[in-house]
């Protein structure tokens, strides 16, 4: 199982951009997408604390979406995750999602 997100196609009607699903682009290919925007975005300089920063970035949507898909329920949340429940309390409490 692989996660996809849709890949976005656009177009022009009248003043406004109309932005349409059009296939699927697995999640680690927007991520690339993403980090790629990010380097060309820094203009050469070097970035501190990558590794961290891109973490931050996935997890805290990640556990928004997953602790929404379990209607809050955290121990259903921690098993698809594959931590603890003590763990997920934690990393809810760090990005403030209740």
């Amino acid at each position: 199982m692989s996660l996809e997100s849709p890949s976005l196609s656009s177009r022009t009607s009248g003043s406004f951009v109309v932005v349409e699903p059009n296939q699927q682009e697995p999640l680690r290919e927007a991520v690339r997408d993403a980090l790629t925007h990010y380097f060309d975005q820094l203009d050469g300089t070097a970035p501190n604390d990558l590794h961290q920063l891109v973490m931050q970035q996935v997890e805290q949507p990640l556990l928004e979406v997953v602790m929404n898909h379990t209607g809050g329920n955290q121990s259903r949340a921690a098993t698809m995750l594959g931590i603890s429940r003590s763990t997920l309390r934690k990393k809810l409490a760090m990005y403030e999602i209740e």
